[in-house]
């Protein structure tokens, strides 16, 4: 912790098969789980997809998250069993809401040559887990700031605010100019944390690595950011969740019981369940096989936060 700004550091992951894609995670991490409900952030390129395979997550299951959708440059294509096919493009908001669950697939477009972006989730609170799944898109205005532009895809921030609704949560793409300077202004009760994609950027002092993502804590009403070459960055935040949780695979809970979800999971892609009493579907027919769960670790599932 340096001048009150926490220093995450990414860890590289394989995403996919055999060529698989690596993604880059800073959350949930050994240091912190969780900013604001923000619980899951992947953040990966530019990558050939020539060479990396790009993309390619067969159908898979959710429970009591979202996943917020942002790409650079690329284009994914998106399906769900809300019902829900969409595109991924640059710029433009994709939030899923998984409820009481969801299952999705996500696979870069054959146009695709390079794939640059973030995948993130936030938990659901307590009274929301169980709600219906849902699907929404948004395009958000760019809003000039002092130094740059920002693209402002969920809750409040330069006075703008995005009409998805969400539980006390904010999201944006931050373009800053050579030799900017901007003040975030923010909740006081609120936390937030600040991914650097490219260039440089310092935190009231305390700079970033690309990569690296960097943790203001409550109590403070603005936090400073400066650049002096230009940078791209994305800013999560909100009020703290207040709750622990367990997050196992692709699923969130509560309790060990996430393991109901698995084994629900399981029975529905293998022997299945009766039509219309679907947790995770339907889904289209003619997609690639859905992903199996994992097997469960030993002992409990214990809950953090």
């Amino acid at each position: 912790m340096v001048d009150d700004v926490q220093i995450l550091q990414p860890r590289e992951v394989p995403l996919g098969g055999p060529r698989a894609m690596t993604v880059r995670r800073t959350l949930p991490s050994r240091a912190r789980s969780l900013v604001g409900g923000w619980c899951f952030l992947d953040h990966y390129g530019p990558d050939d997809v020539a060479a990396t395979g790009g993309m390619a997550v067969p159908r898979h299951p959710h429970t009591a998250l979202a996943t917020v959708s942002w790409l650079f440059t690329g284009e994914i294509e998106h399906r769900d069993s809300t019902g829900a096919h969409a595109m991924v493009r640059p710029g433009e908001l994709n939030l899923m809401t998984a409820g009481r669950g969801v299952s999705h697939s996500e696979f870069s477009t054959p146009s695709t040559t390079v794939l640059h972006g973030v995948q993130l989730w936030f938990a659901l609170p307590g009274h929301a887990v169980d709600s219906d799944p849902a699907f929404d898109h948004h395009v958000p205005e760019p809003t000039y700031v002092p130094g740059g532009i920002a693209r402002v895809f969920l809750g409040e921030l330069f006075d703008v605010r995005s009409p998805v609704v969400t539980h006390a949560l904010t999201g944006a793409e931050i373009l800053l100019d050579a030799d900017a300077e901007t003040v975030v202004e923010v909740p006081s009760g609120h936390e937030h944390a600040v991914l650097l994609d490219d260039g440089d950027v310092s935190i009231d002092g305390t700079p970033l690595e690309p990569g690296e993502l960097g943790y203001v804590g409550t109590g403070r009403e603005r936090f400073r950011l400066i650049s002096r070459a230009g940078a791209r960055l994305v800013l999560i935040g909100g009020e703290p969740l207040g709750e622990q949780i367990v997050m196992w695979w692709n699923f969130v809970g509560r309790s060990h019981d996430v393991v109901a979800a698995r084994e629900r999971w399981m029975r529905e892609i293998g022997e299945g369940v009766p039509e219309g009493e679907e947790r995770f579907g339907p889904f289209p027919e003619g997609q690639p096989a859905a992903l199996p769960a994992p097997a469960l670790p030993g002992g409990r599932l214990r809950a953090r936060g």
